[in-house]
């Protein structure tokens, strides 16, 4: 593996002028993935996952993800269950009038879009989780708060499978049926355990490791090994399910924030010297906030500066992310800063976690 080539999410976003045939990308282009011959390989492993969580041939699934996700899982439910379509992920009472309308008996969602349906069944709607007739909820695209998979079976009455897809293409590469059960890969030699110092795998001793894919056979990527920002804690199994994220992107809402494209849109604006993101997750959903810090005491109410910093973060990501200013001048520059409250995200330099 130490003589393959080692890319970043940030490496295959650098790729998109040159890349060729349908390419996968992440709402904010910050990955670009080459589908080619691999997207029908993509679909079946998809469809082995949803087979794996009990859907069969007289199921309707409605995938409620974001893309590049969201096509092809509702494609590879097409080849396994009676019916699928792709809803997207935004809406609640669109999302339970989809299920409804469609006699869904399977919903593939986001863990926290999922809470978030059931959480305003119970409060807005008025509605009970069993009338839905769901069978099976397949969870996918985030890491998983504590007791989710158990707590959505007991309210759904209905099998809960979460599966791990790449974060690049949206497919299915593992899958586990508990929450304190291993990854149980979908392929052989697809996924592995990286050290999060050194280009090689982790080492027997590693407490932390990445999750890394390598795409073999694939026509450009094939000597790739793909870093995906996931990482698992060695609990003793062979493949870990990933609780945390590190490096420059931050998984928010089952979307991919950059850092570094914060960045760079903060440097054009006259006086920032400093921010933070910080995301937590107090209700169902993540919730991410920017504060800036200015240089100037003149700039800190200033409106029209506000608002060029709302709208430049607008225009990165699908994600909202709620600007704050802070209230103390900040006159040397600092560098931008994460506070995951949440606990997922480990840091953005791999080469100081071990």
């Amino acid at each position: 593996m130490t003589a393959a080539r080692w890319l970043t999410r940030d490496d295959l976003a650098a790729t998109g002028r040159s890349a060729e045939g349908l390419l996968l990308v992440a709402p904010d282009l910050s990955s670009v993935f080459p589908a080619g011959p691999q997207e029908a390989a993509a679909t079946g492993l998809t469809g082995a996952a949803l087979r794996a969580a009990g859907v069969g041939g007289r199921d309707r699934v409605v995938v409620a993800l974001a893309e590049p996700a969201g096509a092809l899982w509702a494609a590879a439910a097409a080849d396994v269950a009676r019916a699928a379509a792709a809803v997207g992920p935004r809406g609640r009472l669109r999302l339970h009038h989809a299920l409804t309308a469609l006699g869904a008996t399977t919903l593939v969602s986001t863990p926290t879009g999922a809470m978030d349906l059931l959480a305003r069944l119970h409060l807005e709607f008025l509605l009970d989780p069993l009338d839905l007739g769901l069978e099976h909820i397949v969870l996918t695209g985030e890491i998983a708060s504590k007791r989710t998979m158990g707590h959505l079976a007991g309210e759904f009455g209905c099998a809960v499978t979460e599966v791990l897809a790449s974060p690049f293409s949206g497919g299915a590469l593992a899958f586990r049926t508990a929450e304190d059960a291993p990854l149980t890969p979908l392929a052989d030699g697809v996924l592995g355990l990286a050290s999060l110092t050194k280009d090689d795998r982790a080492g027997q001793e590693a407490a932390l490791a990445e999750l890394v894919v390598t795409p073999s056979g694939h026509p450009t990527l094939g000597d790739a090994v793909l870093r995906t920002g996931l990482v698992a804690r060695a609990d003793g199994s062979e493949l870990p399910a990933p609780a945390h994220t590190v490096g420059e992107h931050v998984l928010v809402r089952g979307v991919w924030l950059a850092l570094p494209r914060i960045e760079k849109a903060l440097s054009k604006i006259d006086g920032v010297t400093g921010w933070e993101l910080s995301v937590e997750r107090q209700g169902t959903l993540d919730a991410a906030a920017l504060t800036v810090s200015f240089g100037r005491e003149s700039l800190i109410r200033n409106p029209m500066w506000r608002s060029r910093i709302e709208q430049a973060v607008r225009a990165l990501t699908p994600i909202s992310v709620d600007v704050r200013i802070a209230q103390d001048v900040q006159e040397t520059p600092v560098p931008g800063t994460v506070d995951d409250r949440r606990g997922h995200h480990l840091g953005r330099d791999r080469a100081l976690l071990s």
